[in-house]
């Protein structure tokens, strides 16, 4: 039988499936959410009402400084939208416009300069307005030691424009973590702007492999207690968070005090990003939703590990990522070239005896997630050869071609696909 084309996201755009005859596929979306019709007037209105919080200009009179924080340019977050309203509120609070700071929070990933940071911003006002910065966790002397945690001994190493500001606000986008259970809120402050020693702590494998660091879990979650811990330590911290759909147009956001706002957060998304499919397949297809997340192969092991629950074991995972800027890392290609060399088992068992991850080494330990489930299959036009060698995984010229095999192989056509990559939880249910 003949099937409509099913497009699943790649790059800026996206890629149309031609399925096999025999295909049953199984499409998983997150549930369809009524887009914001005036995200200006949600914004103030946010910023008017918030959550265990005064409004965003009673919090702004009387201080002398403040720090935004923004996620950096892996995350589609609507930041042209909300910037300059939110500052503009601070200004009118009494804040001067030269004393508010907006610094991306990078953790190790590298900065975001010249067009790409214009891209990021999405309003070139604020450009023109406040102060911009990347923060650079592994500037020892941009950073203030505020001690370890109580509970696990976290150093908590924090960038001191958010530490020394008079008002600390984060903002970022809610959405499935595959570690610390949901993305946003807390995440935005650390691992975002912490010190490198606070982030290789929290990629090294005590963390890592814990089975409560999943997505969509925050109860006992070791990650999300440690970013509690830390938020506390702080002190006073808001946050404004948002909620987008496929389109990337905003669905919900929130805005107060952070642990509360996120939370409200969580509640809304959780219902229409978790999906219960009933069921695991011997073929799952994916992606790793497209630009920005799709830019390097570093980024598009979250694809491979969100969809595992609904893999059968000894399955195939099919994977679509553009890989436009390539592999990641220089430390990230290392790990990935030792995981090769050494095999699972043995790369494995080098992180467990290690208390701080070296950096990025923590993604190659995800990867090793997926591979422990089934077989791996990529789908890219980004890597050239030896990048392909050390993925780790096996390389495909064609997705037509490599969901015909894997049915053909599993004797079963039933498929399930994803288009939206990470940003939507298949679960298998009962």
């Amino acid at each position: 039988m003949a099937h409509d084309h099913i497009a699943i996201a790649y790059g800026r755009g996206f890629l149309n499936l031609d399925l096999p005859a025999d295909a049953r596929p199984t499409v998983v979306r997150k549930a369809v959410l009524p887009k914001i019709a005036d995200p200006q007037a949600a914004i103030r209105d946010a910023f008017d009402h918030p959550m265990g919080a005064p409004s965003l200009l009673e919090l702004s009179k009387g201080r002398r400084s403040a720090c935004i924080l923004i996620c950096d340019i892996t995350r589609p977050v609507p930041n042209g939208v909300f910037l300059r309203p939110m500052i503009e509120t601070m200004a009118e609070g009494g804040i001067p416009l030269e004393k508010i700071v907006v610094l991306v929070a990078t953790g190790l990933h590298r900065p975001n300069l010249g067009a790409e940071l214009a891209e990021l911003v999405g309003d070139p006002w604020v450009l023109d307005n406040v102060r911009v910065e990347n923060h650079y966790a592994r500037n020892a002397e941009d950073h203030v030691d505020l001690g370890p945690t109580d509970t696990r001994g976290t150093p908590v190493v924090i960038n001191r424009l958010l530490v020394e500001a008079d008002l600390r606000i984060a903002t970022g986008l809610v959405e499935p973590h595959f570690m610390a259970g949901w993305s946003g809120g807390r995440k935005v402050v650390a691992p975002g702007v912490a010190g490198h020693e606070t982030i290789r702590t929290f990629h090294s494998a005590r963390f890592m492999e814990d089975p409560l660091a999943v997505q969509c879990n925050l109860v006992g979650n070791p990650l999300h207690e440690e970013q509690l811990q830390i938020v506390r330590k702080l002190g006073e911290v808001y946050a404004l968070n948002t909620v987008i759909d496929e389109d990337r147009d905003l669905v919900f956001l929130t805005f107060g005090e952070i642990i509360e706002s996120h939370l409200a957060a969580v509640e809304f998304i959780a219902q229409a990003t978790r999906i219960n499919v009933g069921r695991r397949f011997k073929t799952v297809v994916t992606s790793s939703a497209g630009y920005p997340l799709d830019k390097t192969y570093y980024q598009t092991i979250k694809g491979m590990v969100t969809p595992l629950d609904i893999l059968e074991p000894g399955g195939t995972l099919i994977i679509a990522s553009e890989c436009s800027e390539g592999f990641g890392s220089e430390e990230f290609r290392q790990a990935q070239a030792r995981l090769v060399e050494m095999g699972p088992d043995l790369f494995l068992a080098t992180l467990t005896a290690k208390t701080l991850a070296e950096v990025d080494e923590w993604q190659t330990e995800m990867q090793l997630k997926a591979m422990r489930v089934g077989r791996v299959q990529l789908y890219t036009g980004g890597l050239d050869a030896e990048e392909q060698r050390i993925t780790g995984v096996e390389i495909v010229g064609s997705l037509e071609t490599a969901i015909a095999d894997s049915i053909a192989r599993h004797g079963d056509g039933a498929i399930a696909i994803v288009p939206e990559g990470p940003y939507v939880i298949p679960v298998a249910g009962a």
